[in-house]
């Protein structure tokens, strides 16, 4: 292993949470879309939009994540989620699609809007892994891989103190190669 990767910890990899997208649990999936929509990211001179807003609550204490497919998974309206799934599939099939009745459309669209007033909490993951500021970044690596994560809060003493995406592991881990 080169020299240099027996020292990187995750807090050497991390974005700071002051840096990163954050919200509480009141918010609502408009307001975490504004939110991801404004965080531009960089990250070694790159520049990313994150896929995930972590929650807080009033204690400032971490309760979960919500990842731009939740987000986009709780603007379904109640007039579709009332429908039978096969009803949904066929509704927005390639040869159905070009015909959605306009009434359809508006009410799709009222039922998105009226949606996105929802809150996070309705709709956030629990955190079930994170990893120390202090641990190695095989150790981030083992517990992305184990858990299926693309990004981990980052605790130091009790507290958060960022995250850490696979795509910044990966690019730690990939310069032992060039």
């Amino acid at each position: 292993m080169p020299e240099r990767m027996k020292h990187i910890r995750a807090g050497d990899v991390m974005i700071p949470l002051d840096q990163y997208p954050h919200i509480p649990y009141w918010f609502t999936l408009r307001q975490a879309m504004v939110e991801m929509e404004k965080s531009d990211l960089l990250v070694e001179g790159r520049q990313s939009l994150p896929r995930v807003v972590l929650i807080f609550d009033e204690r400032y204490e971490l309760m979960g994540m919500v990842r731009r497919r939740d987000i986009m998974r709780g603007l379904e309206p109640q007039v579709l989620k009332k429908r039978p799934l096969d009803d949904r599939r066929r509704m927005f099939s390639a040869e159905h699609a070009d015909h959605l009745e306009e009434q359809s459309y508006e009410a799709i669209l009222a039922g998105v809007i009226e949606q996105a007033e929802s809150s996070v909490g309705d709709i956030m993951l629990p955190i079930e892994h994170t990893v120390d500021f202090h641990d190695h970044i095989f150790r981030v690596v083992y517990e992305m891989n184990a858990s299926d994560l693309s990004l981990l809060p980052v605790i130091h003493d009790g507290q958060v103190v960022g995250v850490i995406r696979s795509v910044d592991v990966f690019r730690e881990v990939t310069k032992m190669f060039l």
